[in-house]
C-alpha cells in the first residue's frame, strides 16, 4: 500500500502515513509505472539526432575530400597509375549516401520524439543498418532494438501514439 498523499509506502493496517501525517483511508495501488518505451522514447529520441549529427558532418567531410583532395591528387604528386576520376566518384557516392541516411535519422528522430505511428519502423530500419557503424551505431542500435523491438514494446508505442492522437 501507498500513501495517496506522498506516495510513500505505507504498512497494512497504519492510520498515519508515516512520512508526511496524512490518515490513511483505505488501500492505495502503488502508482501505475510507465513502461519501458514510455520511460526511453525521450532519450532515444535525443540520441538518434545527435548520431545523425555526426553523420551529417562525416558525410559532408566526404563530400568536401571527394571534391577538392581526390580531384587534385595529380597535381600534389600521386602517380599517374591512381584513378583520381573513380576514387572522387567513389567517395562522392558515400558521402551522398551517409548525407541521406543522416537525413532519414533527423526525420526519424523528429517523428519518434512526436510519436508518429511511422517512426518506429523507421528507426528500426536505421538500427539494424547502424549496427555496423562500431563503436557508436552499434551502441545505439542495439538500445534502439531494446528499447523498440519486442513485441510489447510495439504495442506501448502504439499506445503512445493513439495518446498522442487524442490530445
Amino acid at each position: 500500500m501507498f500513501c495517496d498523499g506522498c506516495g510513500a509506502a505505507v504498512q497494512a493496517g497504519q492510520a498515519y502515513c508515516g512520512q508526511c501525517g496524512k490518515q490513511i483511508v483505505g488501500p492505495v495501488a502503488a502508482p501505475a509505472s510507465p513502461g519501458r518505451v514510455q520511460q526511453h522514447i525521450h532519450l532515444l529520441s535525443i540520441l538518434w539526432l545527435a548520431f545523425s549529427a555526426l553523420n551529417a558532418v562525416g558525410g559532408l567531410i566526404l563530400l568536401v575530400l571527394a571534391n577538392t583532395l581526390f580531384m587534385h591528387l595529380h597535381e600534389m604528386g600521386a602517380p599517374q597509375e591512381v584513378p583520381t576520376g573513380f576514387l572522387s566518384s567513389l567517395v562522392t557516392t558515400i558521402g551522398a549516401l551517409v548525407l541521406a541516411k543522416a537525413a532519414i535519422g533527423f526525420f526519424a528522430g523528429w517523428g519518434l520524439l512526436q510519436h508518429e505511428s511511422w517512426a518506429r519502423v523507421v528507426i528500426l530500419v536505421l538500427a539494424f543498418i547502424s549496427l555496423i557503424h562500431v563503436p557508436f551505431g552499434t551502441a545505439l542500435g542495439v538500445y534502439t532494438l531494446w528499447v523498440l523491438l519486442p513485441h510489447e514494446a510495439q504495442r506501448e508505442y502504439e499506445a503512445l501514439v493513439k495518446a498522442r492522437g487524442e490530445r
